[in-house]
Order: structure tokens, then sequence, then C-alpha cells
């Protein structure tokens, strides 16, 4: 039975927790809405560059980056029904898995559920780009260090490093050097619920703008996944002809140009649109894991009140009564 004075000390340190509880709820809601109006702001503009893509690429055919054979190889055969091959799973050649967490823990299980997922995809050899701290002690334990430090990148998102780094990536796969790239991150579906999905970035043989695992809303504008339903068809002459309209667009200068430009930013801003998909995924996370400490801590400090009160009830009662019966015996 713990004394007056321990459960005094305990009602204290609850009152302190709770003010740091509230405090970060509050600077958590106010990242959220500002994390939630940038990711707002960034997907009609990557669901117009994303439908541009769509109507220039012929369904089943990746998208690849240019300055290459192999680009100059996709946009002559736009219009064919030949499907360039992704990645081979089973494949010698490693995959480059970018991985999105946060540097910071007190945001429930969102650090857990993006590396449970990590760790589900991966295999030997595979080289992780962790972004976050979180996410790279997890893998610098499991044995995969991440070539550079994204502490900065997930903290403040940014355009210019998560561009180098598709840069970098782009490189590599043009090279030969990785099989192709995964994005794992959090998706922000609400305040209440976030969801960790591994997309393919580089080398997916039907699209590298689509989802390959994971859930996402339907009508998300994020992801192009109904790309391939597309009823599109273009011809050898650089004509898209648009089923249901009567006057073709006109593509100035070429498809094969066109692809040039737009994939290279593409896949640049799917990149940047994740990591602020994760970020307002982790404040809204944090968010309801303060409001959830608060309310557990606000539970615990009325029940230790009520065993204060209890206790010290008892003690006067028993002060009394001893008053009472020294008063009898005199």
């Amino acid at each position: 039975m713990p004394t007056l004075k321990e459960i005094k000390g305990r009602i204290a340190s609850v009152r302190s927790t709770l003010k740091i509880t509230s405090a970060m709820k509050l600077v958590s809601s106010a990242k959220l809405r500002k994390a939630q109006k940038a990711i707002e702001s960034m997907r009609p503009y990557e669901q117009q560059l994303q439908e541009i893509l769509a109507s220039l690429v012929s369904p089943g055919t990746a998208p690849v980056m240019p300055g290459s054979d192999r680009a100059s190889k996709i946009a002559d055969q736009v219009g064919n029904d030949t499907v360039m091959p992704g990645p081979d799973r089973a494949s010698s050649r490693p995959l480059a898995i970018v991985a999105i967490a946060s540097n910071s823990s007190l945001c429930g299980g969102f650090n857990a559920a993006a590396i449970a997922k990590v760790r589900s995809v991966r295999r030997e050899g595979d080289v992780v780009y962790s972004i976050g701290r979180k996410m790279a002690d997890a893998m610098r334990r499991d044995g995969f260090l991440s070539p550079s430090d994204f502490t900065d990148l997930a903290e403040h998102p940014s355009y210019a490093p998560a561009a180098a780094l598709v840069e970098q990536l782009s490189a590599d796969f043009e090279a030969g050097r990785i099989a192709g790239a995964l994005l794992v991150y959090n998706h922000f579906c609400s305040t209440a619920k976030q969801v960790p999905v591994v997309e393919w970035l580089l080398g997916d043989s039907s699209t590298s703008l689509g989802m390959t695992e994971g859930t996402r809303e339907a009508s998300d504008p994020v992801i192009l996944s109904e790309r391939s339903e597309s009823n599109v068809s273009l011809g050898a002459d650089d004509t898209v002809m648009w089923s249901g309209t009567d006057v073709p667009p006109i593509i100035e200068p070429s498809r094969k140009e066109l692809l040039a430009l737009l994939l290279p930013k593409t896949l640049k801003l799917k990149l940047y649109s994740a990591i602020l998909d994760s970020a307002a995924a982790e404040h809204a996370a944090r968010t309801v894991a303060m409001q959830t400490a608060t309310d557990n801590g606000e539970n615990l400090l009325e029940e230790l009140t009520l065993q204060y009160n209890k206790g010290r009830q008892q003690k006067i009662t028993s002060e009394i009564l001893d008053l009472a019966g020294g008063q009898m015996q005199q």
C-alpha cells in the first residue's frame, strides 16, 4: 500500500507529463495542418503531370529514364504492343529501397509499421536508402547501412535533395547496378489512419507510377493506378487519337522529346510527394498518440486523486479515533 507522500509524488509526475503531452499534441496538430496543405497543393499538379504522361505512354509500357538507348527505344515503340521487361525479384541484381520514416518517436506505431514493411520486401544484397533517423537506426542494426544521411530530409521535406536522389537511382538503374527501385512509406489516409505502402519508383514492367503493394484509397489522386485502362491510341505520326473526341490534340515537339522531359520530372515529383505524404502521416500519428496519452494521463490522475483522498480521509479518521480513545481512557 503506497503512502500518501508516494501518491502525491505520482500525482505531481502525472500532471507534469500531461503538460508535455498536451503541448506536443498542439504542436503536432499545427504541423499536421501545414503538412496537409502542402500535400493537397501538390496532388493536383502531380495528377495532371501523370495524366499527361499517361496520354503519351501506351498501356503496359514501363516509363524509363532518358539519356540512354532504352529511353530512345521506349519512345520509338510507343504505339506498339511492346512491353519493356521489369525487374525479376529472383534476379541476382539488387534492388534499391527508399524507406521513409521519422526522426523521432512518440508517434504510435508509425515507425514500426514502415520498418516492418521494409523488412518484408527487402532481401540480402539490396541497398536501403533510409530517410529518417528511426529507419536508418533499424536498418543499420539489420546490416543495411544507408549510403547517405537523409535525416534533414525527413524533418524538412525539400524537392532538391529528393530530385538528386532520384537522379542517382536513375543512373544506377541505367548502368545496370540495380534492377529497380522500391518506395516504402506510410500513406496518410486520415488523421486516424496511416497505411504503409510499397510502390515501384523505377523498373516496374507495368508502370513506375502505380502501386505494387499496400492499400490506397481508390479515389486518391496521388496514384493513377487505372492508367492501363486509359482509352488512348498512339499513331506513328505522333498523332494521339482520343476516343469520344473529334479534335485530336497536337503534340509539340514530339512524343519522344516530351517523354524525355516528363519522365524524370514525374519520378522526382513522385518521391517528393511520398516524403510529404509520410510527413503528414507522421504528424497525424503523433497527434493521435499524444491525444491518447493525454486521455490516459487524465484517467490515471483521477484514480490517483481518488486514492489520495481516500487515504487522507482514512488517516484523519484514524487520528480522530485515537483522540477519542485517549479521552475515554482519561
